[in-house]
């Protein structure tokens, strides 16, 4: 048999990572805070930008470009890299400072590490498959301020489904990676209730802790009774006399109940909301972009004007490089911007309830339904709503909180988001009675009236999400 050679034609697309959209993907998922920074770096490293004086009117622009500048491509070459223009910007240059780089006027507090870049750098040390490091991503965002999961293991399980339809998660394969994720520093994290948060730090210590095994057997099946103060009990059962039952309660003070904590820093400064929740008159309700939340920056009209020379002088190439890196930049702003109103328009959209009532209000909603509205990628819709904030009637709320799983049906049919249902359960533990707590049966009775038909463990997974104790120990402690 003779093989010939041939020739054949094929047509293909495929999508070339420019530094023009690495830069705008990156401007994409910035916080505010975090990209007025990337401005200023901008402002002071491009000539060819300015920003807008305040007494400027807001649609002043510089001169009409003429017809040089119709010969300067919107794009740079693809061996150039936009980052050598913005020396000090990129993905992890912010937040990475050490206290002598600093700038003047910028507290510490501002660049501290948060909990969750603390955990993702330990993350990146541990071997993990594709698989367990996506479930691992959902998990530590999944953490609250103090160190726990916010979301029941099963409802994160069923988020994931619904993104990844194609890759079948299973409960176990969660349970595995979960309890990698748990062996993370400080010790505690990723906790589901106060018991496991501290069995998880008696884990680490020594094995020649005092009464360990008499320790962790309290906190298994007797904090309740530590926290009544129930002594003689905790002696009978654990067979210890007064004087070792002091030494495990010394134990049990020592262990952080709030591991998170301690890394509060960077979630604890201002935020600038992006996007502002007005009443109007004749529309209602409406988002708008929060125009001051940024600084304006347009081209140096001045500096444009010397490329008007046709030669090809250093300096004119100078300018003209710097000329494009500035209109990019513009452009990957104004770009932002535009997405950030849409999608903030259509979650408001989605969820009318919200100014009336609040986090009870919340549809089901996630971001594969935000995507497909507004004709996006779910990666895309995922980066502009972290970080970004909404100020609403209700107060300034991150755009995540308006993103949740279905769960629970009611009577007539419709669904009910997780959000709003831990809502309920925290507004009617707030009301009850202090010498009659309402039992978790009791809740999924009441949730039942309001038409949301949960199973008991359901309610009982989210009222411990929520850092609220069972009836029984809210009676002790009443």
């Amino acid at each position: 048999m003779t093989m010939k050679p041939s020739l054949q034609l094929r047509v293909g697309a495929h999508l070339t990572m420019t530094p023009q959209l690495q830069q705008a993907i990156h401007l994409l998922q910035l916080s505010t805070l975090d990209l007025r920074q990337e401005i200023q770096q901008a402002l002071e490293s491009n000539p060819m930008l300015e920003q807008q004086e305040a007494f400027e009117e807001h649609d002043a622009s510089p001169e009409p470009e003429a017809d040089w500048a119709e010969s300067i491509p919107d794009t740079l070459d693809h061996d150039s890299d936009w980052g050598d223009t913005y020396q000090d910007i990129g993905p992890g240059s912010l937040g990475t400072q050490t206290p002598s780089d600093e700038a003047p006027g910028i507290e510490r507090n501002s660049l501290e590490i948060t909990l969750q870049d603390h955990v993702r750098d330990q993350v990146r040390l541990i071997d993990l498959d594709d698989r367990s490091r996506l479930i691992a991503d959902y998990l530590i965002d999944a953490l609250d301020d103090t160190g726990r999961l916010s979301v029941p293991l099963d409802e994160l399980g069923q988020q994931l489904t619904h993104h990844f339809p194609t890759l079948n998660f299973k409960q176990d394969e969660l349970e595995r990676t979960l309890q990698l994720m748990q062996q993370c520093e400080p010790g505690g994290l990723f906790a589901r209730d106060l018991q496991e948060c501290l069995l998880l730090q008696l884990d680490q210590r020594s094995g020649d802790t005092p009464l360990l095994a008499q320790t962790r057997r309290l906190i298994r099946q007797f904090l309740e009774a530590l926290a009544g103060g129930d002594y003689k009990r905790l002696k009978r059962r654990l067979g210890v006399d007064d004087e070792q039952l002091e030494q495990i309660i010394q134990t049990i003070q020592s262990l952080d109940p709030q591991p998170g904590r301690r890394f509060g820093g960077a979630r604890n400064h201002y935020v600038i909301p992006d996007l502002i929740m007005r009443h109007d008159t004749r529309q209602g309700w409406r988002v708008d972009l929060n125009e001051d939340a940024l600084p304006r920056v347009q081209l140096n009209a001045q500096y444009s004007a010397l490329i008007k020379r046709a030669d090809q002088s250093q300096d004119n190439t100078f300018l003209k490089q710097h000329l494009q890196d500035a209109k990019w930049l513009l452009k990957s702003i104004a770009s932002r911007n535009e997405t950030l109103l849409k999608v903030g328009q259509e979650i408001l959209a989605r969820q009318p309830g919200f100014v009336e009532h609040g986090e009870a209000g919340l549809n089901p909603l996630t971001l594969a339904d935000i995507a497909q509205a507004v004709d996006m990628h779910e990666s895309t819709i995922s980066r502009v709503t972290t970080q970004k904030y909404l100020h609403t009637p209700r107060g300034v709320v991150e755009l995540k909180l308006f993103f949740s799983s279905q769960v629970g049906t009611g009577q007539d049919g419709d669904a009910h988001s997780g959000v709003a249902i831990r809502a309920r359960i925290k507004k009617y533990v707030s009301e009850e009675p202090t010498r009659k707590p309402l039992s978790d049966a009791k809740l999924v009775e009441l949730l039942d009236q309001q038409g949301i038909k949960v199973a008991r463990r359901t309610v009982a997974k989210y009222r411990e999400a929520l850092g609220i104790p069972s009836s029984s120990e809210r009676k002790r402690l009443a």
